[in-house]
């Protein structure tokens, strides 16, 4: 890497004609294997036309003309806009262009090239698939509600703030999985049994856990100096829950190292492994 970024954040850019949330995933996805460089992150989505592509052009350009090379990294679907973001004159990782011509050399045939196929409405029985879910994580967020809980495909189980939230949304909103998450509290943690309106549905279940350590100041930025942040009541709440998950043989994903894309992934994991169930 050039001296030029020494202490410095290295500008990166992730240009689409759609979300960004492709070119944001794969150029990070990339990222996550230089972690002795700091980077600056810019997010361009929606550029529809030449016009909005040149003006692009232009802001990354002056990057350069400060003595910044940066990153940049495209999913643009339309090829006028696409081949306008080229004209840059920092390097770009085009991900839509040298993916797409291997597909279509493969298929023998021209895709579509049109935004939004990915993340648009596209499918629109899995769109509304998807946004149902998310309506059923939200009314079942961290036990608001154990109306249709039998209708749930995942039970998120555990303390509080051990990371049932983010994963809840993330599975009903990408894969369109209908979880509800339940919070153990001192009262569920007494005994090794499943707390009353989730304990039919053990099979539906997954055990969470994290460590005391980050647990606890995960809690102290909520709850500053409080018995609920304090580490004796973390490392006993998450001792209890262990051994409820133990007792009913749940499947355990520990959050403390994980991010949330791999915990949703172990969790289809088992999910593939179990047979179907019918509602």
């Amino acid at each position: 890497m050039s001296e030029t970024y020494a202490g410095d954040a290295i500008p990166v850019f992730f240009l689409s004609d759609s979300t960004g949330i492709s070119a944001e995933t794969m150029g990070n996805a990339l990222l996550l294997h230089f972690p002795d460089h700091r980077f600056d992150r810019a997010l361009i989505p929606f550029i529809t036309t030449e016009d909005d592509a040149r003006d692009v052009v232009a802001r990354i350009d002056a990057t350069m003309d400060r003595g910044m090379t940066p990153l940049v990294f495209v999913t643009a679907a339309l090829d006028d806009v696409r081949l306008e973001l080229h004209k840059t004159r920092a390097p770009v990782i085009d991900f839509f262009d040298i993916h797409m011509q291997q597909v279509e050399s493969i298929l023998g045939t021209r895709g579509a090239r049109t935004p939004a196929r990915l993340h648009g409405v596209g499918d629109v029985k899995r769109y509304n698939a998807r946004m149902q879910a998310v309506e059923y994580a939200i009314e079942h967020d961290d036990g608001q509600s154990v109306r249709t809980l039998d209708k749930a495909d995942v039970i998120l189980v555990a303390p509080s703030r051990c990371g049932k939230t983010p994963t809840t949304m993330y599975l009903a909103l990408q894969h369109g999985l209908r979880v509800a998450n339940y919070p153990l509290v001192d009262e569920d943690l007494v005994s090794t049994d499943l707390p009353r309106p989730i304990r039919h549905l053990a099979d539906r279940c997954f055990g969470i856990l994290t460590t005391a350590a980050r647990l606890s100041a995960v809690r102290t930025e909520r709850r500053p100096d409080s018995t609920y942040a304090s580490l004796r009541q973390c490392t006993y709440e998450l001792k209890r829950a262990e051994e409820l998950y133990r007792t009913h043989d749940l499947p355990v994903i520990d959050s403390s190292a994980k991010s949330v894309e791999e915990m949703s992934t172990l969790i289809l994991q088992v999910l593939a492994r179990r047979p179907h169930r019918q509602d």
